[in-house]
């Protein structure tokens, strides 16, 4: 009985050693890369509030920032490295999809928009968010939709589907609009606050995070007809399906489970640092049926 017991012990611990190295060995793209390194790149945006943006020197936060962080928990557990090294990197909208393709960076979730044409640069998660493009501008402006801005100067951010929307539809109305494009969202808000221009394009959400933190966000208003619906998803490198599996999966849990709801409910409806300003922005339809059906389709 010893002997027998014995040999199947070694036997089990030769499979367990076995099985061990097969997992290691079935690793590949990013996640080969992060167990090697012990280390996760991630990026995020220094002024894309509430989803991703910079509170004091290199500490960042936001409600994508969140969900990217249950992903990083995910990877730890997955990859048995409770330890694993978290390095975030910042990143405009100019360079981010440069940032994802030069392994510069492993994974980011912010608020950038899946399209088509950026598909075919880059790998979109499921969508973990859905928004509408409009205006924000003074509440004294007089300005109340995309036609009171003829002859006007409006800021949005460069690199961004609002810039390539705006300048559409400066040209398809001939509304001879000076378009300010600036480097980063908060740029355009301060173009807005300094009277340099009229009104501020981008997402609803984000435009609601600018008004939130400001000094007096009784000033301003968000206006407008939304001239898209756009969904936002994380972006990895294209062809590394185990981390799109792995991150897809993170999302599905938190959507179907109802662990998203504390995440949307402390950045859209409660008071969100440095100003502890409530974006009081009520969940959409859109957003309600992207959490009962997750998917990454571009819903441009």
């Amino acid at each position: 009985m010893r002997l027998a017991f014995r040999k199947g012990f070694l036997v089990a611990a030769c499979l367990l050693v076995s099985a061990a190295q097969a997992q290691a060995q079935e690793l590949t793209g990013t996640l080969k890369k992060i167990k090697d390194s012990g280390v996760i790149t991630l990026g995020a945006r220094d002024a894309a509030a509430p989803f991703s943006y910079n509170l004091q020197g290199t500490q960042y936060t936001g409600y994508s920032y969140d969900i990217m962080m249950k992903v990083v928990d995910r990877i730890k557990t997955d990859l048995k490295m409770p330890n694993l090294q978290v390095k975030v990197i910042p990143f405009t909208a100019q360079n981010r999809i440069a940032l994802i393709q030069n392994g510069t960076l492993d994974l980011e979730c912010s608020s950038t928009t899946n399209t088509p044409e950026r598909q075919q640069q880059i790998a979109f998660s499921d969508s973990i968010f859905v928004i509408g493009t409009r205006l924000i501008t003074s509440k004294t402006s007089g300005i109340k939709d995309f036609s009171d801005l003829k002859g006007k100067n409006v800021a949005t951010t460069a690199g961004t589907t609002s810039e390539r929307l705006l300048n559409k539809i400066n040209d398809e109305h001939k509304l001879g609009m000076n378009i300010i494009a600036t480097k980063e969202n908060g740029e355009a808000f301060l173009a807005l606050q300094s009277g340099r221009a009229v009104a501020f394009m981008m997402d609803d959400a984000i435009l609601y995070g600018e008004r939130a933190k400001s000094k007096d966000p009784s000033q301003w208003v968000v206006v407008g007809t939304p001239q898209s619906r756009e969904a936002y998803g994380c972006l990895m490198r294209k062809g590394d399906a185990p981390l799109k599996k792995l991150v897809d999966g993170t999302i599905v849990d938190l959507m179907k489970s109802g662990a998203i709801m504390p995440i949307y409910n402390k950045w859209f409806e409660q008071p969100i640092p440095p100003r502890g300003t409530r974006l009081d922005f009520a969940v959409s339809d859109d957003v309600k049926k992207l959490y009962a059906n997750p998917n990454d389709n571009a819903i441009q």
